[in-house]
């Protein structure tokens, strides 16, 4: 069977950052298959030598055990050597195969809620690329008989087929960051880490805490919670603000569920938006080429602070492919963020001596420290690091539960290539709230430039069944109110 096949059989496909789908629908069956199909493409581009490791790791959910066991499986029987990461941040496991020339696989859901899974796919090199996904879809496997019931599970199940953790991965993590940031950095800074079931809750203690802040532990939850980074969950900034009412901390971070996309708090409980939290970590790092999707704030271009600033399709891999063009015409240093808050480096960053290594993969506790060694230098409060930005605000949201292919159907028909037929169409559908239509941007999804210089970002998720609109305005009270002027348009869209 084609593993492309399997994806159309067990609706888990690839999204825009590996395959996902219901936790059902991972059975141990389809989770052998597809590490199969990544095995099998690997040997097929010379990525994979005989015997060699693939490293493993895992988030918080009641599944991912379950499925890392099964990518176990599929590793020995491939004639490879898993090697358990253990519950560990995504930026983690990429750092540890980057460094080893190894490939690695993490079993994460990210954001999404715990009834949904799926795996992530890093070559020796780093991420899968599209490119690479097409491969892994051409890959043919066989289901091995006597191994799986009908439904799918292993009818002898093997706990010792993953073997115990290996902490060297995290240690080497938090390693990073200390033995590149000055030693005492951040002393005196208060800084509390809202833990809730993020697989980075340690990496941002240890870190913080041995480059000198005074690190207190929040929202602690055994219990998976489905921590959005782009769309904030209404309790999670009340608690942000209810923390800061104390007066107890200067910031605070935190992080979605496998630690690769942050949330960085200033010090009145107010979340910074990922895609200005890109921003001032780009400058604070000395970025000279910047790479974003198109659903990113503006500011970025406007404030002028970078030499080439590319726009791209949503998702870690377009941006990556972005990176690497700008890195092919010779500029450097190259950092990417997607507004998600995930930050990426293309390119080594050296400071006094000091080397940090390119991970072109997403991290949060990287941004995490960037924002708060700028606070420190500037002496500044983190409200105050964008305060000499454009005054660019943007606002995000979903409908949830929303049928992908309705989605698709739906944005389509604003979407025929006609300026003026779209035109009219669009306006048709938001001219009362918004005014007449400037520009129309099909980069991914349908972004809609009002003459006002508004703007509405819509798009189906790559991820869940989920629409997502984005908006950008000149105050963040106008960003917030046309975000929810469409959630209702786009709501009605369900009849």
């Amino acid at each position: 069977m084609r593993i492309g096949d399997l994806m159309a059989e067990s609706g888990v496909g690839f999204g825009t950052s590996g395959a996902r789908g219901l936790a059902s629908g991972m059975t141990d069956w389809v989770c052998y298959a597809y590490t199969l199909g990544f095995l099998d493409y690997l040997k097929e581009i010379g990525a994979l030598s005989a015997g060699g490791e693939v490293g493993i790791g895992g988030d918080r959910r009641p599944s991912s055990p379950r499925i890392m066991t099964a990518c176990a499986r599929a590793v020995l029987d491939r004639g490879g050597r898993p090697l358990n990461l253990g519950p560990i941040p995504s930026p983690a496991v990429a750092a540890h195969g980057l460094a080893h020339g190894i490939p690695t696989l993490m079993v994460t859901g990210s954001h999404i809620p715990d009834d949904r899974n799926g795996i992530k796919f890093n070559l020796p090199t780093g991420e899968i690329l599209k490119r690479d996904e097409e491969g892994i879809r051409a890959q043919r496997v066989e289901r091995p008989a006597g191994l799986f019931d009908a439904a799918g599970a292993f009818l002898a199940p093997r706990s010792s087929d993953l073997p115990e953790p290996d902490p060297s991965a995290y240690r080497d993590y938090v390693a990073r960051y200390l033995d590149f940031f000055p030693k005492g950095c951040l002393a005196g800074l208060r800084v509390g880490v809202y833990e809730h079931s993020s697989v980075a809750r340690e990496a941002f203690v240890d870190v913080l805490a041995g480059l000198g802040a005074e690190v207190t532990r929040l929202g602690f939850s055994a219990v998976f919670i489905p921590v959005d980074t782009e769309a904030i969950r209404p309790e999670d900034q009340v608690l942000a603000r209810d923390w800061a009412a104390s007066g107890r901390f200067d910031a605070l971070v935190s992080a979605d569920g496998d630690g690769d996309r942050p949330l960085i708090g200033d010090e009145t409980g107010i979340w910074l938006r990922g895609d200005i939290a890109g921003v001032l970590c780009a400058r604070q790092l000395g970025a000279r080429g910047v790479v974003t999707p198109v659903s990113s704030n503006t500011a970025v271009e406007k404030c002028g602070g970078f030499q080439r600033v590319a726009r791209t399709r949503i998702g870690s891999p377009f941006v990556i492919e972005g990176m690497q063009r700008l890195v092919a015409d010779g500029l450097g240093p190259v950092v990417g963020y997607e507004a998600n808050g995930g930050f990426l480096l293309a390119t080594d960053i050296e400071r006094d001596g000091r080397i940090l290594r390119a991970l072109p993969t997403r991290d949060a506790v990287l941004v995490a420290v960037t924002i708060l060694l700028a606070s420190v230098e500037q002496a500044k409060p983190v409200s105050a690091l964008a305060s000499d930005l454009p005054r660019r605000y943007t606002h995000s949201d979903r409908l949830k539960d929303f049928p992908t292919q309705l989605s698709q159907t739906r944005l389509a028909a604003l979407q025929s290539g006609d300026f003026e037929r779209d035109r009219s169409a669009i306006e048709s559908a938001f001219a009362d709230p918004f005014g007449p239509v400037a520009a129309i941007d099909a980069t991914d999804g349908l972004r809609i430039t009002f003459a006002s210089g508004e703007i509405l970002h819509l798009r189906a998720s790559g991820n869940a069944p989920e629409l997502r609109a984005y908006t950008e305005a000149d105050s963040p009270e106008r960003a917030e109110t046309m975000n929810r002027i469409a959630m209702d348009r786009l709501a009605a869209w369900r009849a």
